[in-house]
């Protein structure tokens, strides 16, 4: 029988624990530049229940957090009209990284350094369960999607392109 392997806690993790959140732990070999789909691939998961976290900004410069299915992208101009801003840009990774506290390939909406409006993509949370980042590159975390909306004041959004 394979030994299940330990994660050590992230902030997001912390953040879980100390809510009695149930989830499940996903390790996986990282790969620079492949995300959602190489994970969802290497876990044999659907992509689309394979959620990522993308850290962007407004034309202020305020951060914000997109939860986004890892099959889809997001219309930054669809989203813009939702939230009511001129416009929405991703954030260069050291920025975000800085707003966040995590690595890029290793954001978690949980446990930011720093709070930030979160938008999801409301089909998002029709799904039983999602994978998420746990904080850490190669570390997906399972649970119910609506523990977005209940522990982050995640907002649904209308932002996926179509495939």
């Amino acid at each position: 029988m394979a030994k299940k392997q330990h994660v050590s806690e992230t902030p997001a993790t912390q953040l879980l624990r100390a809510h009695g959140v149930d989830f499940t732990e996903h390790p996986y070999e990282y790969l620079e530049h492949d995300g959602a789909l190489h994970s969802a691939e290497v876990l044999g998961l659907d992509p689309f229940a394979v959620v990522k976290t993308l850290v962007m900004q407004d034309q202020d410069a305020r951060p914000l957090l997109v939860l986004m299915h890892g099959n889809r992208t997001v219309s930054t101009k669809n989203l813009a009209r939702q939230i009511g801003a001129k416009s929405v840009e991703p954030c260069k990774p050291e920025v975000a990284n800085r707003h966040s506290g995590y690595l890029v390939g290793g954001t978690s909406p949980f446990g930011t350094r720093r709070e930030m409006p979160v938008y999801i993509e409301e089909t998002i949370l029709a799904l039983p369960r999602i994978c998420i980042n746990g904080g850490r590159r190669g570390y997906l975390v399972g649970l119910d999607p609506q523990v977005c909306v209940q522990l982050l004041g995640a907002r649904p959004v209308q932002c996926a392109l179509a495939e």
